[in-house]
């Protein structure tokens, strides 16, 4: 487990993302925001429908809005999530965080309040599949 690190800056972004999450039918916020390796922010929450299947999950929306801006390297990811247990990215997203992490690259998994526990990429996923493994 990896030393947790709060960033000021990032840690608001995720909360302020959390707020607005759009989440009628199961109730349950997530808010994200990323830290790239340029020192820019980008943050996003999770959109549900009324099609369950059809929702996005915050990582995602944060993820496109990071390379819509030209930028492609996570530094840190702040998740926020509300409840007892570590609200961690589901296995999707974890895979989307892969595709654009380092080494250096560390979640970090939040409640409201707090930097709860901060992972290295390897420590979700491990032995994963990434861009080198096409090359």
């Amino acid at each position: 487990m990896s030393h947790a690190v709060m960033n000021e800056q990032a840690f608001e972004l995720a909360k302020t993302a959390m707020s607005k999450a759009y989440v009628p039918y199961s109730k349950f916020k997530v808010g994200v925001a990323i830290e790239t390796a340029n020192g820019r922010y980008y943050s996003g929450c999770n959109v549900e429908n009324a099609s369950y299947p059809e929702g996005s999950c915050a990582e995602a929306g944060a993820i496109a809005a990071m390379i819509l801006d030209g930028e492609s390297q996570i530094k840190n990811i702040y998740v926020m999530g509300n409840g007892s247990e570590l609200v961690t990215p589901c296995g999707g997203c974890r895979q989307r965080i892969r595709e654009f992490s380092s080494e250096a690259t560390r979640i970090h998994v939040c409640s409201a309040t707090e930097v709860r526990r901060s992972f290295a990429m390897d420590e979700l996923l491990p032995c994963s599949f990434g861009p080198e493994n096409l090359a």
